[in-house]
């Protein structure tokens, strides 16, 4: 069966190097039945073998004790000091993969950038502290903002997301990029956990990661640990954000935070840029007419799940508890959420719409959901009641008497 990441890379190979499909088949050495059928499937194949660990995962502290002593010291010496007796190449990957770590700076050159080619992609977290509602705060490591810079126009974008969930990450990854208007070839993240990390020598994306950029068909790279020259841009970024962006600003909440962050990257982006010698406005339409168009159909981000719905006609999400219209008790319900609302579909009709919180612990009722349970649970009392028999009138027997006509007393009258 193709692997998730030979989809993504026949679908980049196919979309952005337009090449055909035979010679596809040739590169990535599969038939061309396999390069259709990877061209024709919107999604990749579910199935993904977990991660197992390294044999040098427990002496690696020994290996960076010895490296920041001597950062040169050959990989042979390093087994013979900590008594490795496993396969040498396996340590010899990993000290290559730490020993960049511990040498001198090494100066890099500037960096050119090609139209179209190229977007940096990081988090970045606002020292500031910003109330959520229900008389909560969120500290700076729980203010997660999503931010993108294009290499060669400068374009800046950012958006505060809730967290650093797969789901949120790539769901607000794809608003900045839908609101660009088209796809960069290639885009840049730093160790990121749910995009990838370096494994080994070499870098390894999620399967989510996986799933998104081939419907893109898009590169993804991931910078080497300890390396801030390659993703430069987006770390200028940052500073200037807390240098222009936050100081003087207060913020009622996430939804004032994203709207006052989009007036003020409207105005950033108009900006004379010293090193382009123009401002970013003037770049961005050369740098979109490069660009991958954006797909027929969009990449499936944000949190998705089925359950049965249970009595309480309660749904949970990110830790709190959403209602859903008690008449689907009982019945499977599938909860969709995005960056702002939380839905819930009963065999594809609404039965909740709520606005996502960013407060922890909460429950949300909907007076409409609260209502019709009160009136389902009259309902079903009401069934369960026994019913009563009626009650039927006792008459007195004198009454018959008389109509017969018979006198106890004296006799027939």
């Amino acid at each position: 069966m193709l692997s998730v990441e030979d989809w993504a890379e026949i679908r980049r190979l196919h979309r952005a190097e337009q090449m055909p499909i035979k010679v596809i088949a040739r590169v990535m050495k599969v038939s061309k039945n396999t390069v259709k059928s990877a061209l024709a499937a919107d999604e990749p194949r579910k199935y993904q073998r977990a991660p197992r660990g390294s044999i040098v995962d427990e002496v690696e502290p020994r290996i960076r004790e010895l490296l920041a002593v001597y950062p040169r010291m050959p990989a042979t010496v390093i087994a013979e000091r900590i008594g490795w007796t496993r396969s040498i190449r396996v340590l010899s990957g990993r000290v290559a993969e730490l020993r960049p770590v511990y040498l001198p700076a090494d100066p890099a050159s500037r960096t050119a950038y090609v139209a179209g080619e190229i977007a940096q992609c990081d988090l970045w977290f606002p020292p500031i502290e910003l109330p959520v509602g229900f008389g909560q705060l969120r500290r700076p490591k729980q203010l997660p903002v999503l931010t993108m810079i294009c290499g060669y126009s400068r374009w800046l974008m950012a958006v505060l997301i809730p967290t650093r969930h797969a789901q949120d990450l790539f769901a607000g990854w794809w608003q900045l990029i839908a609101g660009l208007g088209a796809v960069p070839r290639t885009l840049v993240w730093d160790g990121e956990g749910a995009i990838g990390r370096w494994r080994a020598g070499r870098a390894e994306l999620t399967g989510e990661c996986q799933a998104f950029r081939g419907v893109l068909a898009v590169k993804v790279i991931i910078c080497r640990p300890a390396d801030p020259e390659a993703k430069g841009l987006i770390e200028r970024f940052h500073d200037y954000l807390e240098r222009s962006f936050l100081p003087g600003r207060t913020f009622t909440g996430p939804a004032d935070f994203n709207a006052q962050l989009t007036d003020w990257l409207a105005v950033a982006n108009t900006r004379h840029r010293r090193a382009l010698g123009c401002a970013a406005t003037d770049r961005i339409e050369a740098d979109r007419a490069a660009m991958l168009a954006l797909p027929p159909v969009g990449p499936a981000t944000g949190w998705c799940s089925s359950l049965r719905l249970p009595r309480d006609h309660y749904v949970r999400l990110d830790g709190n508890d959403y209602s859903v219209h008690p008449g689907a008790v009982g019945r499977r319900v599938l909860v969709r959420a995005d960056l702002e609302r939380v839905r819930a579909f009963c065999d594809g009709q609404l039965v909740a719409d709520h606005e996502r919180i960013w407060a922890k612990h909460q429950t949300l009722s909907d007076p409409v959901h609260v209502e019709a349970a009160k009136v389902l649970r009259r309902k079903h009392l009401n069934a369960a009641r026994p019913m009563r028999e009626p009650e039927v009138a006792a008459r007195d027997l004198t009454d018959y008497d008389k109509v017969f006509g018979i006198d106890f007393d004296g006799g027939v009258a």
